[in-house]
């Protein structure tokens, strides 16, 4: 079970963008003891969505989310589904990007021992995007099999744990808090005596983002079916039993990472983590390792989400098509210039992580599972027990999407008429 549950962890839709950004969340939160009480639900609601894609794939003998799409929709459904996760797992590696973006000529510069950077090209983050993608990510991607992956999926799980137990050292009992390095910018209206103490009860225009990131951050139901069918001994109940490994150790990192990290900076937690570390010195060894680490975690991730990316397009295009490499390899040379496009243009990343965590996230862990057990398995009256559960399911991923959309539209409307121009 442990050695798939490595490769299970890094397809997570945040994956150690979780890590990074989970401390921040706990600002966003409306108490700081409901957004624990959050993320367990979503952990657990995660489980069994899991355990609807398992139980509908069984009945049909499918292995391929998209195939479950058309089994209960037709080809509508094998669309809408591929569509989801392109749309899905695009965002994820444009997020992955962005950390390599913003932090890998951080960290040159740092190794350089400069202070600023001096305008050279190795240290624009838009060049080294490119460079990343095209000497690491894009031979990865070239694999024929997910599987094949599975050193790099555990070398990055490694850079994970190292940046989790990273935290946990530098804690507030290593950094005084007032620090003279930081300003306030997460939030607002409040005074300075109370910048170092647990605020347990606290809303802003960045509330609207709290569930969005967290439905993000557990997302791996497009690898469950791929990773199923390349088990050795493939069983429902193994591969669930997978599922639910790497889903509670995601949720311990993510727990533990967003404590130790708000424990640490409170008030002064920034939207990424490692950039609120640094100002406690930025050429600090065990920070520079730090940053160092989730660099590599992030580029080795994004084959892995590449994948299921390429099988979707695949599904749609080329259905009854055998493997060639020329379609193989021209996919993926496709994806990764639309996704460094992306990166490039867009500004902000936490645009990325609302509008694919209210969207896709609540589509792949509520909505489709939902419904392709209530249209799959047709054994069960729609009266029975499974059956009401699952419709509930699926509504109540109606409702995240709904509520989610409404607040970070609102928030833009917000930002907007605050700047006195576009968002």
């Amino acid at each position: 079970i442990f050695p798939h549950s490595f490769h299970f962890i890094t397809s997570f839709g945040i994956g150690i963008l979780g890590l990074i950004y989970m401390s921040q969340i706990i600002i966003y939160a409306f108490l700081f003891c409901f957004n624990r009480i959050l993320l367990t639900c979503i952990a657990v609601l995660s489980s069994y969505s899991v355990h609807l894609l398992l139980r509908s794939a069984g009945v049909v003998g499918i292995r391929a989310y998209e195939q479950l799409g058309k089994r209960a929709f037709g080809h509508p459904g094998k669309i809408l589904a591929a569509l989801v996760i392109t749309m899905h797992n695009i965002g994820a590696m444009s997020s992955y990007l962005f950390i390599v973006k913003y932090e890998l000529p951080l960290v040159i510069q740092a190794f350089l021992g400069l202070q600023h950077s001096s305008g050279e090209w190795f240290l624009n983050g838009n060049y080294l995007i490119i460079v990343v993608s095209i000497l690491i990510i894009l031979p990865l991607a070239l694999m024929r099999q997910l599987g094949y992956l599975g050193y790099t999926s555990g070398f990055s799980l490694t850079c994970m744990v190292f940046f989790l137990i990273s935290v946990s050292s530098l804690n507030k009992f290593n950094i005084p808090c007032p620090f003279d390095g930081f300003t306030n910018h997460t939030a607002e209206n409040i005074s300075i005596d109370g910048e170092c103490e647990a605020k347990y009860f606290t809303i802003n225009q960045q509330t609207a983002y709290t569930v969005p990131i967290l439905a993000f951050a557990f997302v791996c139901h497009p690898e469950v079916l791929p990773i199923y069918t390349e088990l050795r001994n493939p069983t429902k109940r193994r591969m669930q039993a997978i599922a639910n490994v790497s889903i509670l150790g995601m949720f311990v990192m993510y727990l533990l990472t967003a404590i130790f990290g708000y424990l640490t900076f409170y008030l002064n937690t920034e939207a990424e983590l490692l950039h609120t570390y640094s100002k406690v010195d930025p050429l600090d060894t065990l920070i520079l390792c730090v940053r160092l680490a989730v660099l590599v975690a992030v580029t080795l991730t994004v084959p892995v989400v590449l994948f299921p990316i390429r099988r979707a397009l695949l599904q749609l295009l080329f259905p009854d098509k055998p493997f060639h490499w020329v379609r193989h390899i021209s996919i993926a040379l496709c994806l990764l210039f639309i996704v460094n496009l992306l990166v490039i243009s867009v500004p902000n990343i936490r645009d990325i992580f609302g509008i694919i965590g209210a969207t896709s996230a609540p589509s792949l862990i509520f909505i489709l599972p939902g419904l392709f057990y209530i249209r799959i398995v047709s054994t069960e009256p729609m009266n029975s027990r499974p059956k009401i559960q699952a419709a509930c399911f699926t509504a109540l991923g109606f409702i995240f999407m709904s509520m989610s959309l409404t607040f970070i539209t609102l928030d833009w409307v917000y930002e907007e008429n605050r700047s006195g121009g576009g968002h």
